[in-house]
């Protein structure tokens, strides 16, 4: 499977398009289910542990022949240039790099739950309350193997690396719309404000102080919410171009 997805664009236009498609929302979901979890299901209801285990084993031997296969074969000359792995294994030395890298890869069950909740859970409040809508594949793609040099090893770390920086950022805006919906109040402990305040900006941009009022709450709520606007939290970006496009009507 994965190489068909490495070969696909370069059997002509048609690949490419697919290719396209397979490298973004919901084409990549599409392509990440028949590569890793609907395997897992499959064996698991088959096999039980020992299917999956099987499965999950089967999978880990395959990267390494693809890893293989692309370097040696594909990209021969390019182990001759500056690479990530060859760097950070030098100056960490082999066995720890690797071995660091393998404990990276056991959050992936937890980014594929994120992920099915973006899918499945988020459009529900968009359908339910108004909750802003994204396009997700602006969010969830992978692009870097079309970065010169970047082969095997280091390539299937950094489409990794991609997908999973994808799927926590989309998460951290829905979750973003979540807080400042439901619960508009900054933490007690100033210390906590000020590490979640990067991804939660409204911590300081309109939250209201955990020794106010739920008078104050709710009316800060109703400051910042319009029948006729989506939902969103209080400092995205196309709130202020929403107002400004009213204004220029009214005007």
């Amino acid at each position: 499977m994965t190489w068909t997805f490495t070969l696909l664009p370069k059997i002509g236009k048609s690949g490419q398009t697919l290719s396209h498609l397979l490298t973004q929302a919901p084409g990549l979901d599409l392509a990440l289910a028949l590569i890793l979890w609907l395997p897992w299901i499959v064996s698991s209801v088959f096999a039980g542990w020992q299917g999956f285990l099987a499965t999950l084993a089967g999978q880990i031997l395959a990267m390494q022949l693809w890893i293989l296969g692309h370097e040696q074969i594909m990209h021969r000359g390019s182990l001759n240039e500056p690479r990530i792995g060859g760097y950070l294994n030098n100056r960490y030395g082999w066995l720890r790099n690797n071995a660091a890298l393998w404990v990276t890869s056991m959050s992936l069950p937890a980014f594929l739950f994120i992920r099915i909740a973006e899918v499945f859970l988020y459009p529900m409040l968009v359908l339910l309350l108004g909750f802003k809508s994204y396009k997700q594949s602006e969010w969830v793609n992978i692009s870097r193997h079309k970065v010169e040099g970047l082969v095997g090893h280091d390539l299937i770390w950094c489409l990794y690396c991609d997908w999973m920086t994808g799927v926590y950022s989309l998460g951290a805006e829905m979750l973003r719309n979540v807080e400042s919906f439901w619960c508009p109040i900054r933490f007690y402990h100033d210390k906590k404000c000020e590490n979640c305040q990067i991804d939660f900006p409204d911590i300081n941009g309109g939250w209201v102080n955990a020794e106010g009022s739920m008078t104050e709450v709710v009316q800060t709520l109703d400051q910042q919410m319009n029948k006729s606007r989506i939902w969103s939290w209080f400092g995205d970006s196309s709130k202020e171009e929403q107002h400004e496009k009213g204004s220029h009507e009214k005007g």
